[in-house]
This record gives C-alpha cells, sequence and structure tokens, in this order.
C-alpha cells in the first residue's frame, strides 16, 4: 500500500507570540508526507529549487518517505511564504509569499506515483489536481482547496470535486464554495457535486464528518502548549490518509473515524512546536499513546454512571 500527494513543498518564516523561524521545511505535500509516513509509504510530488539541499531531503528519507518524485528545477528557488500569526492563533496575516519554481509547476508522476493505492491532491490549482486525477488509478483520491481557488476557479474545481471520493476543507471555506451558511447544508451540496466523504476542518474546534451513514464531531486534542499551527491541516490530513491506507482505504464509517482521530492526534503534535520540528522526533508509540487518550477522553460510554 502507498499514498501519492502532490502538493507544495516549501521553506516558511513563522511569526508567533510564542517565537518565530527564519527558514522552516514546510508546505503541504511536506507535512503531509511526515504525517502519512508512520502508517504507510508515501511519495510526495513536487518541485524544488537548488537551495533544497541534503539536509532536507534527509529529514523526509528519515521517514522513510520516497523522494524520488521530488522535481529539482536547477538554478530555481525553492516556494518560500513569509506569515505572522496573533494571539488567536487562528488568525494569520501573510506577509511575502513567493512561488518560485512553484509558479511554474507541472506535476510529472512516475509509474510508482501513478499507481499508488490513495491519492491525495493538496492545495494546487484545480485544472492540475484534475489532470493528476486523470492520470492515477487511486482507488481513493481526497482533495483540499481554499478560498483564493473558489473565487477564482469555482467551476474547474467543482468539476474537480466531481472526480474525487473525499472533500477535506476548511469549514468557512465549504460555507463559501456553497453559498450555504449552515455547514451541513454547505457538506450536503458538496457531497451533492459528487465524493463520498466531507470532512470540515475547523481549527482549534476539531473537524466534522459527513457522509451517507451520517455525522460525527472530534473536538481538538486539548494542548497546554501551541506554538504554531502551520501545517496542522496537512498534518491531519496525512495522518488520516496514512491511516485510511494502512486499512485497506475502506470508508466505511468506523474506520474513518478512527482515520479522523488520528489525523487530529497528529496535527495536535505538529502544533506544539515550529514547523516540523516536533515531527522530527516523534515516535509511532507517542501516537498511539495520544490515540488511546484521545479515545477515553471523547467517549460518552467510558463514564460510569451514578444513578
Amino acid at each position: 500500500m502507498s499514498v501519492t500527494v502532490v502538493g507544495s513543498i516549501a521553506f516558511d518564516a513563522i511569526n508567533t507570540p510564542f517565537g518565530e523561524r527564519e527558514r522552516a521545511l514546510g508546505g503541504s505535500a511536506v507535512h503531509f508526507s511526515l504525517a502519512a509516513s508512520f502508517f504507510t509509504e508515501v511519495r510526495p510530488v513536487g518541485p524544488v529549487g537548488d537551495d533544497f539541499g541534503p539536509d532536507e531531503y534527509a529529514v523526509l528519507e528519515r521517514h522513510g518517505v520516497v523522494t524520488s518524485d521530488i522535481e529539482h528545477v536547477e538554478g530555481g528557488q525553492t516556494f518560500f511564504w513569509s506569515g505572522k500569526y496573533e494571539w488567536d492563533l487562528n488568525t494569520a496575516h501573510t506577509l511575502d509569499t513567493q512561488l518560485n519554481v512553484f509558479g511554474d509547476f507541472e506535476p510529472k508522476l512516475s509509474d510508482a506515483s501513478r499507481d499508488s493505492d490513495l491519492l491525495f491532491l493538496a492545495n494546487i490549482q484545480p485544472d492540475l489536481q484534475r489532470d493528476v486525477r486523470a492520470q492515477c488509478a487511486a482507488q481513493l483520491a481526497a482533495l483540499d482547496s481554499m478560498n483564493f481557488w473558489i473565487e477564482s476557479a469555482r467551476d474547474s474545481l467543482i468539476q474537480t470535486i466531481a472526480g474525487v471520493d473525499m472533500v477535506l476543507m476548511n469549514d468557512a471555506e465549504l460555507r463559501m464554495l456553497t453559498e450555504e451558511p449552515n455547514l451541513v447544508k454547505a457538506a450536503t451540496a458538496v457531497r451533492a457535486m459528487g465524493p463520498r466523504v466531507v470532512i470540515a476542518k475547523q481549527g482549534e474546534y476539531g473537524a466534522a464528518l459527513f457522509t451517507e451513514d451520517g455525522f460525527f464531531a472530534l473536538p481538538a486534542y486539548p494542548l497546554e502548549t501551541v506554538r504554531d499551527p502551520t501545517g496542522a491541516g496537512d498534518s491531519f490530513a496525512g495522518g488520516l490518509m496514512g491511516y485510511l491506507d494502512s486499512q485497506g482505504g475502506g470508508l466505511d464509517d468506523a474506520t474513518l473515524r478512527r482515520a479522523m482521530t488520528y489525523g487530529s492526534t497528529l496535527a495536535s503534535f505538529w502544533v506544539e512546536e515550529f514547523g516540523c520540528e516536533r515531527a522530527e522526533r516523534l515516535t509511532r508509540e507517542e501516537i498511539d499513546e495520544r490515540y488511546e487518550h484521545f479515545k477515553r477522553i471523547t467517549a460518552i460510554d467510558s463514564v460510569p454512571t451514578t444513578g
């Protein structure tokens, strides 16, 4: 089993009330790959420039991530993003975006990437997402998107959504896409476009699952220390998709609920430190221990009755 992810590979300059980093390894494909690597083989597809060197490859390869489909653009510079977060870490301000090699990105997939069992289309131009989906034989395909594409390429995005099995988007973006202020109605409208599963990411409030079988809501794991939310959504998606792949890619309700819990567990580790720093020291044992605690604190039946 394996997962292919197509998205950005980046360097991030991050400033939060709790510290800053001038050049942290980031990008949707990186955060996703590191999280998914705890469950399955991952193949990221994305471009990098000359400034992406052995140290950056080593971070991925130490986790078993297959880096052969990372495209090195000779003479180019890697995508760069700079942002500042307020005390409310849900509020971020972009200070600088330099697309660099990502601006001319045309995904190039190897035969192995095309043959992966699961495919995740991270936040890139919808036409590119659709082209990649057409090339892949994945039994399960999921995508993420954002307000920029909803505003500038809505028809293309809707066409792309029709070709995937699962949509993972922020709740505000689901509302924007469907022009439905109610999240339940928005998710229903997205499912009517074609996907069997819609997952609404809700930041510090958790995530919500919408399927034909019904609805499931999961809070975020409670943390005393949150330093940087960058990559939380992508690590959530990576944990979720990685676990699904380890279970054969099934979309039954029970498997999806466990996958969401693993995704939220991974995201909870990510935000404790900057960029990918916590992921580099993370172990599967730590993940499973927090997952079991997560199950206990969200289970109603485990609380003894007194009457």
